[in-house]
């Protein structure tokens, strides 16, 4: 919570969050309330859902509606839950307002532009079946109050927050529908999104061979793929080849597809003396570009590819972090 909060003193509503390829999956819902004098486009109230660190839907008190914001959420907003989380946004919009109200007299503060945030979600490991739920709630970017969701108790770091955690601790009917929510019903949803997530996104790999120069490192790119798992091999002669090979990560595209590059580092003539391709592997479908299909500076045509791939490689996936309300029972009351 600390470095989720502490960014929000500059940057309330975008905040970069490295998305690195594991078997682990977040579902992350966050709400903002900002209490005085707003800057003009920015909202009072905003919404965000976030799955693995990709924005999938948005709210916020200007606009008044759930947005979705990944294709594969259409067929999401086409049924009755979809109206039924737009109203949950609208009314912890209303609550949150009476919220910050509440802190800003705990915390002595008569005036001036104050925020209240509210960040909570579940993770879920698809290979080891484990499962966390978080919920943690923050005050002019600082720690105000988190629920243990293993203990099944609030905790807080300030003086400030005793009263509500004595408040909510003693209310054990929330706490165990709680712990049922986290373990259960969020775990189902993130499952549910990933579901259809995959669908829209199962993607075959697009492979090239990119090369700078001729003395240059070939780079076997695959691209545009989904799921993630993948394997790239050299082969030499039609034999496996693994030196001088240099193996990247499995890296994120902006549109929730996948890229891996594999680099092969050997002199020219090794190219005119033997036979290299690279072979892709992907959903049992192989893949492969031998060195004729190489694209490099010295063509014309294809002068740009390799300049875009590598751009592609190092550009940041840059969210907006908001809130996915599927918990239905509102907790924000003090």
């Amino acid at each position: 919570m600390n470095g989720f909060l502490s960014k929000m003193k500059l940057i309330i509503f975008f905040i970069y969050i490295p998305f690195v390829y594991s078997a682990s999956h977040a579902f992350i819902t966050t709400y903002t309330e900002i209490n005085g004098q707003t800057i003009a486009g920015i909202p009072e109230f905003s919404a965000v859902t976030t799955l693995d660190g990709r924005q999938i839907d948005y709210y916020d008190s200007e606009i008044k509606m759930l947005i979705p914001k990944q294709d594969w959420m259409k067929e999401f907003i086409s049924g009755d839950r979809f109206k039924e989380y737009t109203e949950i946004r609208e009314r912890v919009q209303q609550t949150n307002k009476i919220n910050i109200t509440v802190l800003m007299q705990q915390f002595s503060h008569s005036h001036g532009v104050h925020t209240y945030q509210r960040m909570y979600g579940c993770g879920w490991d698809d290979e080891t079946g484990a499962s966390e739920g978080f919920d943690q709630h923050g005050y002019d970017g600082e720690d105000y109050v988190a629920l243990d969701v293993k203990q099944l108790r609030y905790i807080t770091a300030v003086q400030q927050g005793v009263i509500t955690t004595n408040k909510w601790n003693n209310d054990r009917a929330q706490l165990e529908f709680l712990k049922q929510y986290y373990q259960h019903e969020c775990v189902n949803w993130l499952q549910h999104f990933l579901k259809l997530r995959k669908v829209d996104l199962e993607r075959a790999p697009e492979v090239s061979l990119l090369q700078k120069g001729p003395s240059s490192p070939v780079v076997c790119h695959a691209t545009s793929f989904y799921p993630s798992e993948v394997t790239i091999t050299w082969l030499k002669n039609g034999q496996e080849h693994h030196e001088d090979v240099d193996l990247g990560e499995v890296l994120p595209n902006e549109d929730g597809t996948f890229q891996k590059t594999s680099s092969l580092n050997i002199p020219p003539d090794e190219w005119e003396k033997n036979q290299f391709v690279c072979e892709v592997q992907h959903q049992g479908r192989t893949f492969r570009k031998t060195v004729d299909e190489i694209k490099n500076n010295t063509k014309s045509v294809h002068c740009c590819g390799f300049i875009e791939a590598v751009i592609r490689l190092v550009l940041p996936v840059l969210v907006g972090v908001a809130t996915v309300n599927i918990l239905v029972y509102d907790i924000t009351s003090y």
